[in-house]
């Protein structure tokens, strides 16, 4: 039996019109990856009212007791909306490729899109369901490591229908629609910094600014994920450690090359390490080696940055 839309539903018809002009492939549904919350919940609900092409992608991280019936129950709710659903467990790895110490929500968070890409397949498209609150909190998480950074709503495969939107619309939908949403117990613990940032320190700017301090701050974040991809379209963004050629491009493009170079090796960015990174480039003067986070040291040898 197909799932029944009510008509006076103003957040789902928001959520809706957010979906609507998203394309799917009619011959490779999009996976949209579902936790069970209110965002992907809305998610998953307005692609099936749009008649999007999509199924849904449950990631069990096994991290909390009874993980795998939070899985179970968000997969029913996607089938009740007449959406194909399947639960995928994983297992989260706190040491990276390198041997380097990880968090344990970096850890998660690469085991959850592994999962999702793995489960998309080579083709298809990843919906995850990002908000303009999300936006926000990126943005000031990236800012306090030196290195501000926004999210875009497409980047390649991966798809952020819900972006300019608020999580009250999200959480406003899924009562609409009696949907019965999961509340992950680690987005009320300020051990984790973003959860820290969503419960402090904006409602802090929201009080000094006299208004709503989401809106200027995921404004801000969009207009660098624009800027980003305008770069990229316009300049070679290839990680690489030789620094000659680093040393040929504009400070912009190379700062990223160098911080694309950092991620591919597991490297978390951080503005302060990154500027002293390029200064082994820019300004070469047989400086000893940059100390990274998680220990790990930068070198220049032979022209060429080397990991330690």
């Amino acid at each position: 039996m197909e799932p029944f839309w009510p008509r006076k539903s103003p957040h789902f018809l928001a959520c809706r019109r957010a979906v609507r002009p998203v394309h799917t492939n009619p011959d490779l549904p999009a996976a949209i990856g579902l936790s069970g919350g209110p965002d992907s919940l809305a998610l998953v609900a307005a692609a099936a009212a749009e008649g999007k092409h999509v199924r849904a992608v449950v990631v069990d991280h096994g991290l909390q007791p009874g993980s795998a019936d939070v899985a179970a129950r968000a997969a029913e709710q996607a089938q009740r909306l007449d959406v194909p659903a399947e639960v995928v467990r994983v297992d989260v790895d706190t040491v990276a490729g390198t041997g380097r110490a990880i968090g344990l929500e970096a850890a998660a968070r690469a085991a959850r899109y592994k999962a999702l890409f793995a489960a998309a397949g080579s083709d298809a498209d990843v919906w995850v369901a990002h908000t303009a609150d999300d936006q926000a909190e990126t943005l000031l998480l990236g800012a306090l490591r030196g290195n501000p950074a926004g999210m875009a709503p497409r980047s390649d495969r991966l798809v952020r229908p819900l972006l300019f939107l608020r999580r009250a619309e999200t959480v406003g939908a899924c009562q609409e629609l009696g949907l019965e949403t999961w509340d992950d117990p680690m987005n009320h613990d300020s051990a984790y910094r973003r959860v820290a940032i969503r419960q402090q320190i904006i409602p802090a700017l929201t009080e000094l600014l006299g208004g709503d301090a989401v809106v200027p701050l995921a404004g801000t974040a969009n207009r660098i994920a624009e800027d980003r991809q305008l770069l990229e379209s316009l300049a070679d963004l290839e990680p690489t450690a030789d620094c000659a050629e680093l040393a040929a491009d504009p400070a912009p493009v190379r700062r990223r090359r160098i911080a694309a170079w950092l991620i591919d090796n597991d490297i978390p960015v951080q503005g302060d390490q990154l500027n002293a990174i390029e200064r082994l480039v820019t300004d070469w003067h047989g400086q000893g080696p940059i100390t990274l986070t998680g220990g790990r040291t930068v070198t220049r040898d032979a022209g060429h940055l080397h990991l330690v």
